[in-house]
C-alpha cells in the first residue's frame, strides 16, 4: 500500500509552532522569504509564542497543535 507524503505546509505551521513556544526567534525560520512553507512557519510561530505567553504548558500545546 502505497503512503502519502505529509502535508509541507502543515508541518511548516507545527514546526514555527514547536519554535515560538520554545522562545526561539523569528529570524530562525528555515524557509525563503515569501513563501507559502515560510509564511505557515510564521503563522505557527506566533500562535506558539501566544501560547507561551498565556501560560500553556508543553503538553497542552503540543495537544493543539496535532488536532490543527
Amino acid at each position: 500500500m502505497r503512503r502519502q507524503k505529509r502535508d509541507s505546509s502543515h508541518r511548516a505551521y507545527i514546526k514555527g509552532y514547536q519554535a515560538g513556544f520554545g522562545g526561539r526567534q523569528r529570524d530562525a525560520c528555515p524557509h525563503s522569504e515569501e513563501t507559502s512553507n515560510a509564511l505557515n512557519w510564521i503563522n505557527g510561530w506566533r500562535e506558539g509564542r501566544e501560547d507561551r505567553r498565556l501560560g500553556y504548558n508543553e503538553y497542552t500545546g503540543q495537544q493543539k497543535v496535532v488536532h490543527f
